[in-house]
């Protein structure tokens, strides 16, 4: 589609080429260093990898409920198929990484930073975004329920065919972000932060109640 001189600059979406992969045999542990190999169908419950690096990596239908990786680095990687709930990577850092059909519930990703991040398909519930930054990052045919990006910066960021439900930018810094492509559009909180968004003359009348609340006028 023509880009018309008003939209946002695109997100830039991560160049993933992944080298030939070894299989990862075992778990996880604090600070360890993963380079060039496939995690596949590995069960990493519980297990501690904070401060692990991650690069040129893939992990394939893993499931990582209630694992560790706060400030842990995952770089140049795929992540397809992932599943858990409680997932803990606060502090940590996602650079040109894919993320495919991930079925994650109460993802702790707060204080993360995330660079050139495509996240395509899946759901994820009650993603805690809050005091992230997040620049270049597509959120793509995908569904996330009740996202937490309090206090968040987000620059050049993009929903595409996206379900974004009960979402929250209280304290939020946006620029260059594209709103247009999320059917439905639900923001309750943070409505005076959309500064810096775009979204369509559609979902401008869809969310004229909330906008009309929060100034505090009544429409009879």
């Amino acid at each position: 589609m023509a880009r018309n001189r008003t939209d946002p600059p695109p997100a830039r979406r991560p160049e993933l080429r992944l080298p030939p992969l070894r299989p990862h045999d075992g778990g996880l542990e604090p600070d360890g260093d993963y380079d060039g190999q496939e995690f596949r169908g590995a069960d990493l419950t519980g297990l501690d990898g904070g401060g692990a690096r991650f690069m040129d990596c893939a992990l394939a239908s893993c499931t990582v409920t209630e694992t560790r990786l706060r400030k842990a680095r995952i770089l140049d990687s795929a992540l397809t198929g992932v599943q858990g709930v409680g997932t803990d990577l606060a502090e940590a850092t996602l650079r040109d990484v894919e993320v495919t059909e991930p079925r994650l519930g109460g993802t702790q990703l707060h204080g993360a930073v995330l660079e050139r991040v495509l996240v395509r398909g899946g759901k994820l519930d009650y993603l805690n975004l809050r005091k992230a930054r997040l620049r270049d990052v597509v959120f793509e045919n995908c569904v996330l329920v009740e996202p937490d990006f309090g206090g968040a910066r987000l620059e050049r960021v993009e929903f595409v065919d996206c379900a974004l439900k009960s979402a929250d930018f209280t304290a939020a810094t946006l620029k260059d972000v594209d709103l247009r492509g999320a059917e439905p559009l639900e923001i309750t909180g943070g409505l005076d932060r959309l500064s810096g968004a775009v979204i369509s003359s559609g979902q401008l009348l869809d969310l004229a109640p909330v906008f009309a609340s929060a100034l505090g006028v009544r429409v009879v």
